[in-house]
């Protein structure tokens, strides 16, 4: 029998992300995580400081040091005035100088804090729990380890293993959280942040199948015993986890499984009980890989190849202006401001093109004389519906179909005034994106094409009554009691009107006309 009567989940967040610089962290060889040499060929992206060949010494990447400062401003951190490198040791196989050149005491970016909302299994995100604020222990560089095969290029079995050094030496930023989250949902929506927070900044594409960013949750729990006492499970961190449904897996069954191994085998969080595991996607459970090794395992010491970087006051500055729109922020204004639900927020926020597109079609919107709310609203659903539609059809962004935003934001004015019709607007749409509608006044390309809604009485009257003739079961089922079916009235007559009717006057129009 059990002797746990509650449980609460602890967890804190390391995460990997690849900066995308044109050459590595310490040399200039190409780097893979740019898109410039992503696709190189296994062991062409070295030189001698990547081979740690003898008197090769290493060169600091200025770039990525600023791509890292401005992660740390978006995650409020605070920049050091001095930071230093330090050596990290330990022996394998795809790590040619025996360490790793990382930073330890003195970090570029520390004390940070940000506001994180949890989301469900869909990628919603939860807005009507408060946020919780995550606090960002640290943000470091360091250089990435090469990469262990343990099959041959396109798939071949061998009964050995072979390393391909080309991700060796790649600038990484090591993201660090204090134990702040208490649910899968917040890690997850913090994880999808972060990345999101990454791409707008143009630090890194963090493509997950590349493992251009990869999820370390340290998971653990709270026991509450039925004699009052607590207990902490040991700490388990799982490696590498390079997809949310990944990273919620892997902390949902943590939660699970922890408790039940305490009742097993009574190990309590301490020193030297830290373990990392792995993930198995398949089986859906988390495996042995090794006991954790504690920081003074890795014999940290500054390299002395390497001199201090120090910021200046106006560096930083500089670098915190230049950071820009942020999703986090964005995503808060869609939903208390413009009204969008957390649906489509989370849509618009995905990627900064298409974020950056809607603000501005929303301006244009609001030019032509509508409110904020409904200009925020009429884009967004015309950016969802019929952008959304032509996008997944033709395999491009929104903001990649040719139209414009000013057009888009014109076509919701449009429609706001009641001119244009729903169906129209998505017709109007499809046809602004080719080539030649490139600038065209969607005023007059709506006349052009008979798409501005009628509004003549006597037109309406007679499209409505050519329907009603035509179809009299379904005017019998709606005198009977099925209101539904006046849907298909409706739908006939837009569809004899060619979009142009006002569907809002067919609807009084037919009830009046059936005396319902």
């Amino acid at each position: 029998m059990s002797r746990v009567v509650s449980v609460e989940l602890v967890v804190g967040m390391e995460v990997h992300v690849e900066l995308a610089t044109r050459t590595k962290m310490f040399s200039r060889a190409g780097n893979p995580a740019c898109v410039e040499h992503q696709d190189a060929e296994p062991n062409t992206l070295i030189d001698p400081v990547v081979l740690a060949l003898p008197g090769a010494l290493p060169v600091l990447n200025r770039e990525a040091i600023e791509m890292a400062m401005r992660v740390g401003v978006a995650l409020g951190c605070s920049l050091a005035e001095r930071t230093k490198w330090d050596r990290k040791s330990y022996m394998y196989a795809d790590l040619p100088k025996g360490y790793q050149i990382s930073q330890y005491d003195l970090p570029l970016c520390f004390d940070g804090v940000v506001e994180v909302r949890g989301e469900n299994e869909r990628g919603v995100v939860d807005v009507n729990a408060p946020p919780r604020k995550v606090r960002i222990e640290r943000a470091h560089l360091e250089e990435d380890a090469g990469k262990l095969l343990h099959e041959a290029p396109g798939g071949a079995k061998i009964d050995f293993s072979i390393v391909d050094l080309n991700r060796a030496g790649t600038p990484l930023l090591e993201i660090v959280t204090h134990p702040d989250f208490r649910s899968a949902d917040e890690a997850v929506g913090f994880a999808r942040r972060l990345r999101q927070t990454c791409r707008y900044l143009g630090v890194s594409d963090c493509v997950m199948e590349r493992g251009q960013i990869r999820f370390e949750p340290n998971i653990n729990t709270v026991l509450t015993l039925k004699d009052g006492r607590t207990v902490r499970t040991p700490i388990v961190e799982v490696k590498n986890l390079n997809s949310f449904r990944a990273v919620r897996g892997a902390i949902e069954h943590e939660l699970i499984e922890q408790p039940r191994r305490w009742e097993r085998d009574g190990r309590e969080q301490g020193p030297g009980t830290k373990s990392t595991r792995g993930w198995d996607e398949a089986r859906g459970v988390t495996v042995p890989q090794r006991e954790k090794e504690d920081a003074h395992d890795y014999r940290y010491f500054p390299d002395p190849d390497l001199t201090a970087v120090l910021v200046s006051g106006e560096w930083r500055e500089r670098v915190a202006g230049a950071v820009g729109l942020l999703p986090g922020p964005l995503f808060e204004q869609l939903v208390s401001a413009d009204g969008l639900d957390a649906g489509a927020a989370g849509q618009i926020v995905e990627e900064r093109p298409l974020a950056e597109f809607y603000l501005e079609a929303v301006r244009a919107c609001e030019a032509a004389g509508v409110s904020h709310g409904r200009a925020s609203r009429g884009v967004g659903n015309a950016l969802l519906q019929s952008g959304q539609r032509l996008s997944n059809e033709r395999g491009v962004g929104i903001d990649q179909l040719g139209i414009e935003p000013a057009q888009v934001g014109a076509l919701v004015a449009l429609r706001e005034e009641g001119s244009l019709g729903s169906s129209a607007l998505d017709g109007l749409f499809e046809k602004m994106c080719e080539v030649s509608m490139r600038g065209q006044d969607a005023r007059t390309l709506a006349e052009r094409e008979g798409l501005l809604t009628v509004r003549d009485a006597g037109q309406l009257k007679s499209w409505v009554e050519q329907v009603l003739a035509g179809n009299p079961a379904i005017v019998e089922q709606i005198r009977a009691g099925k209101q539904q079916a006046i849907g298909r009235l409706i739908g006939e007559t837009m569809k004899l009107s060619g979009g142009a009717a006002d569907a809002g006057e067919v609807r009084r129009l037919i009830m009046e006309k059936i005396g319902t």
